[in-house]
This record gives structure tokens, sequence and C-alpha cells, in this order.
């Protein structure tokens, strides 16, 4: 009687790790998924939202504004893309515990800002290319903040 008490307290403590390394497993891989969206939605965010700056920049300078669009249109959208950049950078934010992932993406949205602020073609490419550098540094950035990413297969 004894060794079945001894049996059946070992084999409850066994399985009530084994939940536990189960459900710690979930929670991380979780995370892991939700890190891979929010760094995903908030590069493809940038990306969109530089995409509109440059639309408005052309317009502003070149007078090219697609058919059945207005600068005002132009601009009020590439304010909806800056809210919607915004809203993925917080929540990029909110699922990172590094200072240098939070900074990152800061520096890539304020590089986006400065497009229309570009008074010559010259200067234009230059913030183009700040921008998409400093997207592309998130994004290989994100990889290290992603368990998984960085091993080999």
């Amino acid at each position: 009687m004894l060794g079945t008490l001894l049996g059946s307290a070992l084999t409850h403590l066994s399985q009530r790790r084994t939940v536990l390394r189960a459900e710690r497993f979930t929670r991380s891989e979780r995370l892991r998924q939700e890190r891979i969206d929010a760094y995903c939605a908030y590069g493809g965010a940038l990306a969109n939202y530089r995409r509109g700056q440059m639309d408005y920049w052309f317009a502003m300078h070149d007078g090219r504004v697609l058919e059945g669009e207005s600068i005002h249109q132009l601009r009020r959208e590439t304010k909806r893309l800056r809210a919607t950049a915004m809203e993925a950078m917080f929540r990029a934010e909110l699922l990172t515990h590094s200072a240098e992932m939070g900074e990152l993406g800061r520096q890539a949205l304020k590089a986006v800002d400065r497009i229309p602020g570009a008074q010559s073609r010259n200067e234009l490419s230059q913030v183009r290319e700040a921008s998409r550098s400093l997207i592309y540094e998130f994004i290989g950035a994100s990889r290290r903040h992603i368990p998984g990413l960085n091993e080999r297969e």
C-alpha cells in the first residue's frame, strides 16, 4: 500500500511538471508569434507611410497627383498612414522588453516623418535612403528578439 501511495505521488508530481512545462511553452510560443506579427505589421505600416509621404512630396514638388486625388486628400492619407504606423509601433513596443527595438522603431518613424521636408530631389533621395535603411534595420534587429529565427535548421 505504501508503494502504491508513493507511486501515485510521484506520478502526480511528474504530470504536474509536464503540465507546467506545456503551459510555459504555449505562453512563450504565443508571445513569439505575437512579436512576429507585431514587428511585421510595424515594418509594413512604416513602408506604407513612407510610400504615402513620397506620393505627397511628389505631388507638392512636381505636381504629380494621381487622377481623382488632391493634395489635401494625399495629406489626409499620410496622416492616416502615420496613425496606423504609430498604432503598430505601440503594439510592437508592448511586446518587447528591448529598449533598442523601441528606439529603432521611433528612429524609423522620425526618418519617414522627414520626407516631406526635403527641399530638392537630392535631399529627397537622402531622406528616402535613410528611412529605408532604418526600416530594414528595425526588421533586422527584430530577429534577435524572436526565439528560433536565428537558429539554423
